[in-house]
């Protein structure tokens, strides 16, 4: 029961990293496992057997999130775009009670708010930018975009591990959002299709862009892992801030045009339903 559980957190994690506004490292916080994954990623080294297979669900549900998102969720925020806003932001919300019992307990001083602001902030900023940026770039196999594949799973990495920072949102932001989802669309339908050296075209960035993913997330978890030694309380602080901010980029990703008596019924209904979800995940993990 466990590991299908763990393998549903991953598949959340995983469709949270494509869709921009939504963040895979504030899904792992709502479901209380952010502390065992950064852990685990950190001691792979020293521990490799355990921190593989706690990791091995995880990593295998949110490949089957990324390729589901990638298919059906974008479908779902197209038809039913308030309904399925609400339902990311109520897993978004349930997991902000764990997150305040990590911040109580003492006196929070100005720094301890100045950080809160600073990451509230942080999140609304990439936003705004992201609504401005109309530039595309094109991710065709050559030598010189192999090596920019690399390092943009190294920057889309680091914003799947950090809470509230989409990696979907900054991949908009540096123009190359839409081709990586088109390849990697391009790879499932080659693979479903036998077409070989389809797929291989499309492996051929998907494999530097997987690598630098893997370096990302192993660099910054080491980062975050230090300052939730050294400095609990302020990162937590900080972490708080970039959840409570996540709502901002969903509803500006949404598409909401209208309202309906029916879509807000809905909406309610599924904010409900990620909110308790969360809460259950968290309270398993």
């Amino acid at each position: 029961m466990k590991l299908l559980l763990d393998m549903v957190r991953g598949a959340l994690i995983g469709v949270a990293n494509v869709i921009p506004g939504v963040s895979g490292g504030t899904m792992m916080v709502s479901m209380g496992i952010y502390d065992t994954i950064i852990g685990c990623i950190t001691n792979l080294l020293k521990q490799w057997k355990k921190s593989i297979l706690t990791l091995l669900p995880y990593a295998l549900g949110m490949g089957i999130g990324i390729v589901l998102s990638a298919f059906s969720v974008e479908l779902l925020f197209e038809r039913f775009p308030l309904p399925t806003a609400l339902l990311f932001i109520g897993l978004i919300f349930g997991g902000i009670p764990m997150l305040f019992a990590k911040v109580k307990g003492g006196k929070l001083s100005v720094r301890h708010i100045a950080l809160f602001l600073a990451a509230f902030a942080l999140v609304v900023g990439l936003q705004l930018l992201g609504q401005k940026t109309g530039l595309e770039r094109e991710l065709t196999l050559s030598v010189p975009n192999v090596i920019i594949a690399f390092f943009l799973g190294i920057v889309a990495s680091a914003t799947m591990v950090i809470p509230g920072v989409s990696g979907s949102m900054v991949m908009m932001l540096l123009g190359y959002y839409t081709a990586v989802i088109g390849i990697i669309n391009d790879c499932v339908k080659a693979l479903i299709g036998f077409q070989v050296m389809d797929f291989l075209k499309c492996a051929g960035i998907l494999f530097p862009f997987g690598i630098g993913v893997l370096l990302g997330i192993f660099w910054v978890a080491k980062l975050i892992e230090y300052l939730m030694k050294k400095y609990q309380r302020e990162t937590y602080c900080a972490i708080l801030g970039l959840v409570a901010a996540a709502p901002f980029p969903i509803f500006m990703n949404a598409g909401i045009n209208s309202f309906s008596v029916g879509a807000v019924a809905a909406a309610a209904v599924t904010f409900v339903l990620g909110f308790i979800g969360a809460l259950r995940l968290g309270k398993e993990a």
